[in-house]
């Protein structure tokens, strides 16, 4: 479901993005932890460094295929519902899978490279963080 034409699409604040931002983040914790008890009991221990790679790996797929399944199906994650933030193309659309991996990817490293993805809505003229304005996606207010 997405803004018909006669309903503009109100961005959501930076504030409300933030909050939703800071809810993800404890359900990516417990996601993280869940799905950490199901990887030990399989794979064994990760005690050396490759055993930690590859677990670090394994928890960025499993928090990419949650992104994904959520933005493909609604445009929502949890904390977006609960914050009434939806995600849609440019053009108010749904969401490709190629941009749902394109924005999680950039996001990504927008947040590793010390957040300057995120801190980039400060300069930007319509307050969207980098990942959005490459991906062409817009985050919009659903009340």
């Amino acid at each position: 479901m997405h803004e018909n034409a006669t309903t503009p699409m109100q961005p959501a604040g930076l504030r409300r993005r933030l909050a939703a931002m800071l809810y993800e983040s404890l359900l990516l914790s417990a996601l993280a932890m869940v799905a950490g008890f199901a990887y030990i009991p399989v794979f064994g221990g990760i005690q050396g460094p490759f055993q930690k790679a590859v677990f670090q790996l394994y928890l960025l797929g499993v928090m990419l295929l949650y992104f994904v399944v959520f933005w493909k199906r609604g445009g929502q994650t949890l904390a977006m519902k609960t914050w009434r933030i939806r995600l849609v193309r440019a053009d108010g659309g749904p969401l490709s899978t190629a941009q749902c991996v394109a924005r999680f990817g950039l996001a990504t490293l927008g947040l590793l490279c010390a957040g300057a993805g995120f801190l980039w809505a400060l300069v930007d003229p319509e307050r969207q963080f980098l990942h959005d304005r490459l991906c062409r996606t817009r985050l919009v207010r659903t009340d």
